[in-house]
């Protein structure tokens, strides 16, 4: 990590947009008018209000956007709060990136265990709030796409949240998304005016029975997380072609803190697994390694 990372930038929030009742994106840039700074794909950002908070978010911009990041927030504490009454042209505080990236430009081979996503046809499921971290991972793949058709292979997207009104992003999906990624949404339940897929994600992903060479990127609620993977491999999926998030309360962001430890791992520090115990915030197996059975990387959130 660069000792820069840990040194607190002052942000000015140049537009807000509501995505839905409860979650604002909110654009960011230094007081040059500038990027913070540059992340990439899946990275993470202290986001603080002084005298109210700090709060770890997922940076949702893609770092091919090189005037500006944007951070989506869910209203759902005081920090969070404060930050949705917050008006364009205040400032706030923003230290990163921080947190492991996704693999994006690593090219997967046998020497290195099939690790990254470079040339890879991908997957992406998300539920929620869940979409902002694989937004930047979606956009950067599009971008790289449009300058090298090679760069990447087909990506599907499968999403869902519990309404229509909680679609992160949504206007974004049909307008542009739509366009060059196969999508497939759902609702938890019936709502007036949606027309398409009503159910669970992990029920989705079983019927839809998406390409087993694919590699698969999921965030989203933990409970969500685990019957997807479940599901993932009853299809017939690999642990080596799985890679998520794990989420926890964080204070300090560089594994210091102590506050989002499973065992003797912090979260925000970035663990590899395979094992045998249960994480007590989502129930996934993990053994006394701190290393999870099913899915192959973590990232902080």
């Amino acid at each position: 990590m660069r000792q820069e990372a840990l040194i607190p930038k002052v942000g000015v929030v140049t537009d807000i947009r509501q995505d839905t009742p409860d979650v604002k994106t909110f654009r960011v840039v230094g007081l040059d008018g500038n990027k913070l700074f540059e992340h990439m794909p899946g990275q993470c950002a202290m986001v603080s209000i002084p005298g109210i908070g700090e709060g770890m978010f997922s940076i949702t911009s893609s770092p091919t956007n090189k005037e500006f990041m944007e951070f989506s927030i869910k209203k759902c504490g005081c920090l969070t709060s404060w930050l949705h009454m917050m008006d364009v042209g205040q400032e706030v505080t923003v230290r990163g990136p921080l947190g492991k990236n996704f693999p994006v430009e690593t090219v997967p081979t046998e020497e290195n265990g099939n690790y990254g996503l470079k040339g890879k046809d991908l997957l992406f499921i998300a539920g929620g709030i869940g979409l902002a971290p694989l937004r930047s991972v979606i956009n950067y793949c599009r971008d790289k796409k449009r300058e090298n058709p090679d760069a990447y292979g087909s990506l599907h997207i499968i999403y869902g949240s519990r309404s229509k009104d909680d679609l992160v992003d949504y206007q974004e999906i049909l307008d542009e998304w739509s366009k060059d990624c196969k999508v497939d949404l759902t609702i938890d339940r019936e709502q007036e005016g949606w027309d398409g897929h009503v159910g669970f994600i992990p029920n989705f992903v079983k019927e839809l029975q998406p390409d087993l060479n694919r590699t698969v990127l999921i965030c989203g609620p933990p409970i969500m997380i685990k019957f997807t993977l479940d599901g993932l491999k009853e299809l017939g999926f690999q642990e080596t072609q799985v890679y998520t998030t794990m989420e926890l309360r964080m204070k300090c962001g560089i594994g210091k803190c102590g506050r989002c430890n499973i065992g003797d791992k912090y979260v925000c520090r970035m663990v590899r697994y395979s094992g045998l115990m249960s994480c007590p915030s989502c129930r996934m197996n993990i053994n006394g390694k701190g290393e999870f059975t099913w899915n192959r990387w973590l990232m902080c959130s």
